[in-house]
């Protein structure tokens, strides 16, 4: 997949016609710092196996927190002000009204209730888990939209990247405490099979929410190294840690080959979008 350059009309810099000016300096500093929380997200997940369960807890809040202000300030220097109030209002504001339905009715994952260890809880809902969802729905959208002129398959791979991802997570954060299930049925590593499908619809319906923001400049060129590292990092993190460090590799191996096959056939060079 081809890296793109710098968008600098998301900072309203451009030429007339509304070509983007190529390394614009406001825009160049913003994605230089921006590595900074790419950094911090990194450096507070690396002890995470090596800590008890409350420094755990600590670590998974401040992870969360890191990766989610990347996420967003790469948005807002590469797509700007409004483009990323509507990332937020998607992501955040549809991740948190899915996870209170969830919780609440089963609907679409199953019967789920957190415990208190991730913070305070909104209608329910740890307040972190949106900011979950916001955290890696932009790197996986950011990935997909290679695929934009097939709206349906880039919004079905962003899906599965979602998805896919959540199996890794959820038998982490099962075994952590952090939430617990209440039904039976079939179930791949301890966690209901229909965890997997809810995460599906709500990872595809919102992908294609987010290629469905208006994007003046979405056929600029940007650097979009921050995202798609971000997104290389938590797959290769995840594996190493389930095989090395949580004595899980049936989730490293589950989660490895899904998640490692949905990113090969996101990159592969489709015709369509030559």
């Amino acid at each position: 997949m081809t890296l793109d350059g710098p968008a600098s009309t998301a900072l309203g810099s451009a030429r007339p016609g509304g070509r983007s000016i190529p390394g614009e300096p406001p825009v160049r500093r913003a994605l230089a710092w921006g590595w900074v929380p790419v950094l911090a997200t990194v450096a507070v997940q690396i002890p995470y196996p090596l800590v008890g369960s409350t420094g755990r807890s600590a670590l998974a809040v401040a992870s969360v927190l890191f990766f989610v202000i990347a996420s967003t300030a790469h948005a807002l220097a590469t797509r700007g002000l409004l483009w990323t109030a509507g990332f937020v209002v998607v992501a955040v504001g549809g991740g948190l009204a899915v996870e209170t339905l969830g919780v609440h009715t089963g609907v679409p994952f199953g019967r789920y209730v957190y415990a208190g260890s991730l913070g305070p809880r909104l209608f329910g809902v740890a307040a972190v888990v949106p900011l979950a969802w916001a955290m890696m729905a932009y790197p996986a959208y950011v990935l997909v939209r290679r695929h934009r002129r097939a709206p349906v398959r880039a919004a079905v791979l962003g899906g599965l990247v979602l998805a896919t991802w959540d199996l890794f997570l959820d038998p982490q954060m099962v075994t952590a405490g952090h939430w617990r299930w209440l039904g039976g049925g079939p179930a791949l590593n301890g966690i209901p099979l229909t965890n997997f499908l809810g995460w599906l619809l709500v990872g595809t319906a919102m992908t294609a929410a987010l290629l469905a923001l208006p994007d003046p400049a979405r056929r600029a060129r940007r650097d979009e190294r921050i995202p798609l590292t971000l997104l290389a990092w938590t797959y290769l993190s995840s594996v190493l840690a389930n095989l090395a460090f949580f004595g899980e590799p049936d989730v490293a191996v589950v989660g490895g080959v899904a998640m490692g096959a949905v990113l090969a056939v996101t990159l592969l060079p489709w015709r369509a979008d030559r």
